[in-house]
């Protein structure tokens, strides 16, 4: 059966093994039995550069790259620094963060879904910040050491933040979905970010259209299967 793979929301890290482990394990299984993977943003909790020594990071990229298919990579919120030496190393291709896909006669938008969450214009200011291009490469020149402590203290300031906002605020703005959908001319989006998987039924422009969000890798693993019949959400145990 011809079909193409997405997930997202790993959050990969050395002090999670069990993720680590079930993310191989569906590698080597799930992962080899399709047409190509998509890796919609947060694969990893963080990242604070390529030239980072963890050895998760190269474990990783060698089992990607042990893939017979195609995969490909969309940028998180937690990994939105993971650049072109990783992507070689793994074999992945970077992908912007919005990317319409034509497959088995269905035209789908796929993104991490965290530009959806108009609503916490907190965030969204902090988005627009550490997405300039001249402090990216100014974070990247600094030495490692001060870097992990950087990323440590964002994170936690982002947890305690998170705690002050009601789930509503930090969910999509279903005005923003219309509009992105109809920009893009499509009735099927993909996405993660905001850990709550569900198809959702809408309608945009008197058409029906789907949108089906991934869930993060806890308890089970999540993906999303595309094929001639349509999209489904599925959950997996590690």
């Amino acid at each position: 059966m011809s079909r193409t793979l997405f997930i997202a929301d790993l959050h990969l890290c050395t002090e999670e093994p069990a993720i680590t482990a079930g993310f191989l394990h569906f590698l080597q299984g799930e992962a080899r039995d399709c047409d190509a993977l998509y890796i919609l943003g947060d694969l990893f909790e963080a990242w604070i550069g390529d030239d980072d020594p963890n050895p998760l990071h190269s474990e990783i990229a060698a089992a990607l790259k042990a893939l017979p298919i195609p995969t490909f990579f969309i940028h998180g919120n937690r990994d939105f620094l993971l650049g072109k030496r990783f992507a070689r190393a793994s074999g992945m291709t970077l992908l912007p963060e919005e990317q319409v896909l034509n497959l088995y006669g269905h035209r789908v938008l796929i993104m991490h879904g965290d530009t959806l969450c108009t609503d916490d214009e907190g965030y969204q200011r902090f988005r627009a910040k550490v997405h300039q291009r001249w402090l990216q490469r100014l974070f990247l020149t600094l030495p490692l050491r001060i870097r992990m402590r950087i990323a440590a203290r964002m994170r936690a300031d982002s947890k305690q933040a998170n705690q002050h906002k009601s789930m509503s605020i930090m969910d999509v703005n279903q005005q923003a979905v219309i509009d992105t959908m109809t920009r893009q001319k499509v009735r099927i989006l993909i996405h993660g970010h905001t850990h709550r998987p569900a198809v959702h039924e809408l309608v945009v422009q008197g058409e029906s259209a789907q949108r089906v969000v991934l869930g993060a890798w806890h308890e089970n693993g999540s993906m999303i299967q595309v094929d001639a019949d349509g999209v489904q959400l599925i959950e997996f145990p590690f």
